[in-house]
């Protein structure tokens, strides 16, 4: 068998293996970078969600169950 044909169909593999180990890797890693990328904004989406459920109370009791706003001044004197 000739030698030269033996190393390039060694080098061919090597290089078949080498590009389907590449792809695996980019896979994982846009993988890795989505499921990060989705932790990031579920945990945005739940920050923003907890500061408009403390707004909305924050104004409820601002302005109480008749819906005009509280002052801190007795009536008569705002």
């Amino acid at each position: 068998m000739d030698p030269m044909r033996t190393d390039t169909t060694r080098l061919a593999r090597l290089h078949d293996a080498a590009r389907e180990e590449a792809q695996r890797l980019r896979r994982e890693a846009m993988d890795d970078f989505w499921r990060g990328a989705n932790g990031l904004l579920r945990h945005a989406a739940l920050t923003a969600q907890r500061a408009a459920t403390r707004l909305a109370h924050r104004l409820q009791r601002r302005h109480g169950p008749g819906g005009a706003a509280r002052t801190a001044f007795p009536p008569g004197m705002a």
